[in-house]
């Protein structure tokens, strides 16, 4: 991965330094909160529900042991012990004090890690493939380019202040798995005759509005990525609105203007910047991708029989095999997916000791590298597959070996109400609600793959849309009720889902979710999954089943009443 040099080191400790006495001159009276505000959001300080919330970055979602560790002590001393991941690979702390937030940057800093543009109307982190590297389908590893970008965004005086927060995704995958399609620009790597580039997307999102992105170029040799994705930013700072936050996202200028329009004023701007500074040179590429090379494996064909042998002997082992591991690009490793979604615990929540079970899982089987997933996981990239025994049996230990990832209890899910100040009903409990339902291992393989996404609010944090089964919290007249969607996905042909209709109160959740899986089980062809029954047989017996008590409750009523 990555290593700081003696530049990012001191950019980074300058900006600890600046914070610490903004924080001082807030204190004393010398700042307004409204003159704080953006300070602090530019460090990752959030002002939510109950205390401060404070977002720590995990660029393209890599990190070491040390900094895993780093950021078990931290959220020992500072925080309560625990803290969250999220969907963009990054840390949240829900309970630090504000005045404490210089000394964590502060400690943070000792291991190359920051809370820089975590937050605010500026270039956010820049997400990839959890897999990037070592995935068995990658024709490119986007972790070079990846690193360029986030070099280039930090700090970039032009797009400080954008009309909104802005996000890039990379994919280098034959399978998207980043989900550049619902992205302020998703960018996938290809290769065409022999050259590299990238296919380019702008205009994706999910939120209030959701859209799918779509292609302004097909083809942008690799050099050039910096300066088209300036020349993006540009027409977006010139041509996004800024009277309105609901309309400032760079989806809606694309909606607004036509994406052949938009791309007519990317290009012309592009032919200010092409050929400039801003162009990739090998030089430049070469001396990031040094720090991407591959760890020394030593793949051992022996490792077959003994592996073999276990999986017989052991149905939970086998299972978890199933679920949690991914195919390698070298023979005899696979990545390991360490699970935040134990049943009963909130989707994505981790404590102080089990970051510190994970670096050591990671110093002792995967060459000291971690990953985070957009699916708010934890990934082992390099595990020997003769290994995979020790892991799964610590990682049981640990609480982070549920079988469950792609399953329906390996819920993707914001914090909600419970935490956020922006969310109208809470998130957790309807995921653990969910959870307690399909509790039975056997039962949830057998309906197999299903995503289940749910997000508090319409920021959509728990990419409720793409989720095959997508939950979404709405205020109807100040209770918690739940809107439910079927047939988002992600991947190749992302696509959102689609409303089945009136929501739904937090106690008929389970039921609503049950109904949905017993008409996928009743309809489903042989190895058919649940998206693939969906499309078949439409929306219409879901929607069926899932009101059918309701309009027979209404029903009754109306007859009481007529009575």
């Amino acid at each position: 991965m990555y290593r700081y040099d003696a530049i990012d080191r001191q950019l980074i400790n300058e900006r600890v330094d600046q914070f610490r006495d903004q924080v001082r001159r807030w204190q004393a009276g010398e700042l307004t909160d409204d003159e704080f505000r953006p300070l602090r959001l530019q460090n990752g300080l959030y002002i939510q529900r109950h205390a401060p919330m404070f977002r720590i970055a995990v660029p393209y979602g890599m990190m070491n042991a040390a900094q895993l560790r780093q950021l078990a002590q931290v959220a020992r001393k500072y925080d309560r012990g625990y803290g969250h991941f999220t969907t963009r690979h990054n840390l949240q702390l829900n309970w630090p004090k504000v005045t404490d937030v210089p000394d964590i940057l502060a400690e943070l800093a000792e291991v190359d890690m920051h809370a820089i543009q975590t937050s605010g109307n500026c270039l956010r982190n820049i997400t990839t493939d959890q897999f990037a590297g070592v995935a068995a389908d990658e024709i490119i590893d986007p972790r070079p380019l990846a690193e360029i970008l986030r070099q280039w965004t930090t700090f970039h005086p032009e797009f400080a202040f954008l009309p909104r927060k802005f996000k890039i995704a990379i994919s280098g995958t034959k399978e998207d798995r980043a989900v550049t399609w619902f992205h302020d620009i998703g960018l996938h790597l290809k290769v065409v005759d022999g050259v590299v580039g990238f296919t380019v997307i702008v205009g994706g999102g999910l939120g209030r509005t959701p859209i799918r992105g779509q292609v302004v170029r097909d083809f942008l040799p690799w050099q050039h990525i910096l300066g088209y994705c300036e020349a993006i930013l540009r027409v977006y700072n010139r041509f996004g609105r800024r009277d309105n936050a609901y309309k400032a996202r760079i989806k809606i200028l694309v909606q607004a203007l036509g994406v052949e329009e938009f791309s007519k004023l990317v290009e012309a701007e592009w032919a200010h910047l092409k050929d400039g500074p801003a162009t990739i040179t090998q030089a430049e590429y070469d001396r990031v991708a040094a720090h991407f090379t591959a760890p020394a494996y030593t793949p051992d064909a022996a490792v077959g029989a003994g592996f073999t042998a276990k999986m017989a002997a052991e149905k939970a082992f086998a299972r978890w095999v199933d679920r949690n591991t991914h195919a390698h690009k070298v023979p005899g490793y696979a990545a390991v997916t360490l699970s935040l979604k134990q049943h009963g615990i909130a989707p994505g929540d981790i404590t102080s000791d089990q970051m510190d079970s994970v670096a050591d899982l990671a110093d002792r089987y995967s060459f000291g590298e971690l990953r985070i997933s957009h699916e708010q996981n934890i990934i082992l990239a390099d595990v020997r597959q003769s290994d995979l025994y020790e892991v799964w049996q610590q990682a049981k230990a640990a609480g982070l070996a549920t079988p469950n990832i792609g399953l329906l209890t390996g819920i993707i899910c914001c914090p909600g109400g419970d935490f956020c100040d922006l969310a109208n009903a809470k998130s957790i409990p309807i995921a653990n609600a969910i959870q307690q339902r399909f509790d039975d291992l056997d039962y949830l393989f057998d309906i197999g793959e299903i995503d289940l996404n749910i997000s508090g609010c319409m920021n959509a944090c728990g990419h409720h849309h793409v989720g095959h089964i997508g939950v979404l919290g709405v205020d109807k007249n100040n209770d918690e009720f739940y809107q439910v969607t079927l047939g988002g996905r992600q991947g190749n042909e992302a696509k959102l889902g689609k409303v089945i209709g009136p929501s739904f109160s937090a106690g008929e959740m389970p039921d609503v979710v049950e109904k949905i899986i017993q008409v996928y089980l009743e309809n489903r062809h042989p190895d058919e999954r649940f998206l693939d029954t969906l499309d078949r047989i439409g929306i219409d017996p879901f929607k069926n089943r899932v009101y059918e008590g309701r309009a027979h409750g209404k029903a009754k009523t109306a007859a009481k009443e007529a009575a």
